[in-house]
């Protein structure tokens, strides 16, 4: 734990530094990759940048520095490494990290897998819950500002969709009102179906 504090505080001074931050500078890509893997396709707690929509990686970044992502991971880590970074060097990483091919997480339950498409091509109707593609396209791609889902850990998904349930990250509707009308069930099979989408 003191390692990755101490990684984290490395961030931090090099995005404190005020000035424009190219992606192609390797430091603070490797600042980067420290918790979202060298290829940035992320861990079971860290989410997958590759391939994320560049236009949402900037708003999470804005939303960490102003912390308005108030989960705890997110204010463990999250706050202090984007807390002096401006808007260019957010850009600047988002454009990188949204470059990156992508691989699905595969590692979600394979039986729940066709629940879950259900779930996110048609909703629930019966909770009045949209369908997900109805925002995240068709095949959980995203679009500008809405991420892409599709091939995210299956811990990741299953773990943002709880804390949103939580009351965390208010102000991302209608993501939290969703949440609440999961049950335990639907947000494993939604994980699950998402982990595996290419």
């Amino acid at each position: 734990m003191k390692s990755i504090t101490s990684k984290l505080a490395m961030l931090a001074i090099f995005f404190s530094a005020g000035g424009p931050v190219s992606a192609g500078e390797t430091i603070p890509i490797r600042n980067c990759t420290w918790c979202h893997g060298t290829s940035g396709q992320g861990f079971t707690t860290a989410p997958r940048l590759a391939g994320q929509r560049h236009q949402y990686i900037i708003n999470e970044l804005m939303d960490f520095s102003r912390h308005r992502r108030d989960n705890p991971l997110s204010k463990q880590y999250m706050w202090d490494a984007a807390a002096n970074l401006n808007p260019r060097a957010a850009r600047d990483f988002a454009m990188y990290f949204s470059s990156l091919p992508t691989r699905a997480a595969n590692d979600g339950d394979q039986e729940l897998a066709a629940a879950g498409k259900k779930i996110y091509e048609l909703g629930i109707p019966e909770s009045n819950i949209v369908s997900c593609l109805v925002c995240h396209g068709p095949n959980a791609e995203g679009v500008r500002q809405i991420p892409r889902l599709g091939g995210l850990s299956y811990f990741y998904l299953k773990k943002r969709l709880q804390q949103w349930g939580e009351g965390y990250h208010a102000a991302a509707e209608p993501m939290p009102r969703v949440a609440r009308t999961l049950s335990a069930n639907e947000i494993d099979a939604l994980a699950s179906y998402l982990s595996f989408v290419k």
